[in-house]
């Protein structure tokens, strides 16, 4: 088995191991924020303010915790509902629940089998849209990366997403993505490991280096 093909292999606890340390890295850094900051806008979620994606994460992880998937969940007009219900919210208010989703989720994540695997990676890109608006470094790195490195590769491959072999400047190891080759060759990407979720996530690489031959950018994107 090559390192590659650990990625293969679930491991259930790993949603909620990513969802504590982003926790654990989130928390100082938004209950140290004034509330003015949490009204700025997001470039990675147009339309929406920090606040706005912080209530969308802290409904998400709730309705996980309290097993709540009716009909259409997860859908840009459920997660609008979400966040309108929380617009009377303290920021405190917010943040405790978002503490508390990140905390009670993994258990839940961890017996579901696989399918709530993507709701701890969603988090953790949405905890880096925050930083990057709030102009922390690493956005979209820190202590979870490797876990949602991890993650990214299963959940790609379980899609059947396209093949993608990654050479990555800060990871020992070539990471390998998507469906096992077929008829289209695998892509190659060159380049950090951030900008890399960036890609798979849709967000801004603007001014970013790194080089992606055999698809195109937009084609990475598993989050629609």
């Amino acid at each position: 088995m090559t390192p590659a093909d650990v990625h293969d292999v679930r491991d259930p606890e790993l949603p909620g191991r990513l969802l504590t340390i982003e926790r654990d890295a989130l928390k100082p850094l938004l209950r140290a924020r004034p509330d003015e900051d949490f009204a700025l806008a997001t470039t990675a979620c147009p339309g929406w303010t920090v606040r706005d994606v912080l209530a969308h994460c802290s409904a998400a992880l709730i309705r996980v915790v309290e097993r709540r998937f009716e009909k259409g969940v997860f859908s840009p007009e459920c997660n609008d509902r979400d966040i309108a219900e929380r617009g009377d919210w303290s920021m405190g208010e917010v943040i405790d629940e978002l503490e508390r989703g990140m905390t009670e989720a993994g258990p839940v994540i961890a017996k579901a089998g696989g399918v709530l695997d993507m709701v701890a990676l969603g988090e953790w890109v949405h905890a880096g849209d925050v930083r990057e608006v709030f102009g922390e470094p690493g956005a979209y790195a820190g202590d979870g990366l490797p876990h949602a490195l991890t993650l990214l590769a299963r959940i790609t491959r379980e899609k059947g997403h396209l093949p993608l072999h990654a050479d990555l400047d800060d990871v020992d190891e070539p990471l390998r993505l998507g469906a096992v080759p077929g008829e289209r060759p695998p892509a190659r990407y060159l380049g950090d490991a951030a900008t890399l979720v960036r890609l798979y996530s849709g967000r801004p690489v603007v001014g970013a280096r790194y080089e992606l031959v055999g698809a195109g950018a937009g084609e990475l994107n598993i989050f629609g």
